[in-house]
């Protein structure tokens, strides 16, 4: 005599149950955003002094917000270095006073907007709550992000800018929204001057996402011509200011010449290198200003590149290796302008070496979320381009900006909080995963 099997609805395993809590129960929400905070919080306790290239920015905010113009060192009114960064520092100088209090508050401010927009970026580009939380968890606790919050660098205020223009336009729902996105992306051209190069990358993901690709082509290359020519405006009257003060029709800054000598002549090693014989020499000539410096550098450095093909694409490999391969340098500035240093300076080092394990585990994780979603659309008949490409559109950018230029790990961190939600996205899936083979399926005879 045979009996029939019937089968019920499974029950959920312990993991199923954990993951449905931690995507729903608003206090796990809450738990991660004290986290993020506190840490950001803690870490403006340590008292660090600007150097380098932070003494630079810090000192031409100050001259801003005492009403002296954006000078050099010596008194002349200059345009070396993008001058964004330093005219929001200086707003906030001439409001709030010059101080590395108010410095540290102002990044804490803008951690908490990357912070906002990674949780909201990853609802969108991955439809998962619990993914979006994961990957702000992850963020939370990524020591390099922490460390740059008290610092005078570029890497907070910009990532936020950036990652709310891509909000913006990822978000859209009329033409009026993109005003918003001109203004923040132009905003953030003032601060790196290549951010412009992501407006074409993200409508163009925009347009072969979806059917129609050919009807729906016009509208979408108007919309990014608007943001495009938003942008521009934006950074006009820093160009004119330029002009009228310089004398030189000069975009953004004077240092892409510069920088594209260091990275390229007979003993670049890949990376940044100031010091080399070429450069030491170009600065060291009389009768140059900053313009005519800046031009003859990059003069020079594409002429070695011509006539030297061969070793730039032997650099390549180096330049890469220099963006993406360490992490942790936000250890250097506290090793050159935090008197406690040398107290503490193997907890320093223990940070970063646990530092760089959680970069390479985010990495790797990043790395294989490509190829796990394309196989997931494919499977479910889904065309395999999507919003889940930004995050490595926008890992693109530098990389290819880096092979022409040089090899800094400081340039791939505005990249990071997109690793951390495609990272977030996977472990969730992964889990979700084995949570149902895990699940009890009771059976009746």
């Amino acid at each position: 005599m045979s009996a029939k099997v019937i089968h019920f609805p499974s029950r959920p395993s312990r993991l199923a149950l954990r993951l449905e809590w931690f995507a729903t129960d608003k206090s796990v929400l809450l738990g991660i955003w004290a986290l993020y905070f506190a840490l950001r919080a803690a870490v403006l306790l340590i008292d660090v002094a600007p150097t380098s290239d932070a003494e630079w920015y810090y000192a031409r905010a100050a001259s801003l917000a005492a009403g002296l113009g954006y000078l050099d060192n010596s008194g002349a009114p200059t345009a070396f270095w993008p001058a964004g960064w330093p005219i929001a520092l200086g707003l906030t100088f001439s409001r709030f006073g010059t101080s590395l209090v108010t410095l540290g508050l102002f990044n804490l401010v803008s951690a908490m907007l990357i912070g906002v927009t990674t949780l909201a970026l990853g609802r969108r580009l991955f439809g998962s709550e619990g993914a979006a939380r994961a990957g702000l968890l992850m963020l939370a606790v990524y020591p390099n992000a922490i460390g740059y919050v008290p610092l005078a660098l570029t890497e907070v205020f910009y990532t936020a800018l950036l990652m709310a223009g891509c909000w913006v336009v990822v978000t859209r729902t009329n033409r009026w929204q993109l005003v918003s996105a001109g203004l923040l992306f132009g905003f953030a051209t003032l601060v790196k001057a290549q951010t412009l190069v992501v407006v074409p990358l993200l409508f163009a993901i925009d347009w072969l996402r979806m059917g129609q690709v050919w009807q729906r082509l016009p509208r979408l290359l108007t919309e990014g011509l608007m943001v495009l020519g938003i942008a521009v405006l934006t950074v006009l009257p820093w160009t004119i200011r330029n002009e009228v003060q310089l004398g030189h029709w000069i975009a953004v800054s004077t240092n892409g010449g510069y920088t594209l000598l260091t990275g390229n002549h007979d003993t670049a090693t890949g990376d940044y290198t100031p010091g080399a014989p070429v450069v030491k020499e170009l600065m060291a000539r009389p009768g140059l200003n900053e313009v005519t410096r800046d031009a003859e550098a990059g003069r020079l450095g594409i002429a070695w590149i011509t006539q030297n093909p061969d070793r730039f694409l032997a650099l390549a490999p180096k330049k890469l290796a220099r963006l993406w391969l360490p992490d942790g340098e936000a250890e250097w500035a506290y090793q050159g302008g935090a008197p406690g240093y040398a107290r503490f300076e193997i907890v320093y080092r223990a940070v970063r070496v646990l530092n760089q394990g959680y970069y390479a585990a985010l990495m790797l994780t990043f790395a294989a979320a490509f190829f796990v979603m394309i196989a997931r659309r494919r499977r479910d008949g889904q065309r395999w381009i999507g919003w889940w490409l930004l995050p490595y559109g926008i890992a693109l950018y530098p990389t290819l900006i880096c092979l022409g230029f040089s090899g800094q790990s400081r340039f791939h961190y505005p990249v990071m909080p997109w690793v951390c939600i495609t990272a977030g996205w996977l472990v969730m899936t992964a889990l979700g995963r084995l949570g149902e083979r895990t699940a009890l399926k009771p059976t009746l005879h």
